[in-house]
């Protein structure tokens, strides 16, 4: 089972920038979508050449905002569960997979000036919950755009980026937090010394120089860990300033 992970900032833009060819190239057996940016209204007015996938799609209340869409291949059984009645910004995307729960999740940005920080914590602890919960049921696969570099390794400039926002102690911690709760950064866990990013600025040409960050995971329970054989980052696929993250797992 291939799963990648991308957050597209805006899914229409992504598609005028050869987002179905990419899809019809790797072929996943799963593509979680972040920061789609479009509402059901504007949906369907559009028509995404997706065929050989089902589409779910969780825009935001407010429209052309935040949003997640998962893709999954036809034939692959999957059921959309409600989100959470707290999530009013699209955020939080769950399909229960049979074997397992898949979490398609776009976390806050802290902001700027950190003035989300206070509610992003409140706003992930209530995540951290709700993930608890239906881990008990089933094992749980979580991934999306974390909004956070956890260690020092996953940033370019760790030292000039302290205490900004995706790197405050606050974010570090809270993830500290989700790590030791029972989920395993994929990535760190089969690489634990490699340095690659998953997101750029679109200032200063920082792509180009390679000054990006790893904000973006694959975290699993641990007891399914040993059932991924590969984590990955795509990160010479263009189109947005994330670019995918991947796992393969044997389902």
């Amino acid at each position: 089972m291939r799963i990648l992970s991308f957050n597209v900032n805006g899914i229409r833009a992504i598609v005028r920038k050869g987002f179905t060819n990419f899809l019809r190239q790797d072929k996943p057996d799963i593509f979680c979508l972040q920061e789609i940016k479009i509402s059901h209204a504007a949906r369907a007015q559009v028509e995404f050449d997706f065929a050989a996938y089902q589409e779910f799609w969780h825009p935001a209340i407010r429209p052309g905002y935040s949003g997640t869409a998962t893709l999954v291949r036809q034939g692959i059984k999957a059921k959309s569960l409600l989100a959470p009645a707290w999530d009013k910004e699209g955020r939080v995307q769950i399909l229960d997979m049979g074997k397992y729960y898949l979490a398609n999740i776009y976390f806050p940005n802290a902001g700027n000036n950190l003035q989300r920080l206070a509610w992003k914590i409140k706003w992930n602890d209530k995540l951290l919950l709700y993930l608890k919960k239906i881990k008990a049921k089933k094992p749980v696969i979580v991934c999306g755009d974390y909004n956070v570099a956890h260690q020092e390794i996953d940033l370019a400039r760790p030292k000039e980026n302290v205490g900004n926002a995706g790197f405050t102690p606050q974010e570090r911690a809270w993830l500290d937090r989700f790590l030791s709760s029972g989920f395993k950064d994929t990535f760190r866990e089969l690489h634990p010394d490699k340095i690659q990013y998953s997101w750029w600025s679109y200032r200063t040409a920082a792509r180009q120089r390679n000054i990006g960050w790893r904000i973006d995971y694959f975290c699993v329970c641990d007891k399914i860990l040993k059932k991924v054989n590969n984590a990955f980052i795509l990160d010479k696929v263009s189109g947005s300033d994330h670019c995918p993250i991947g796992i393969e797992i044997l389902f």
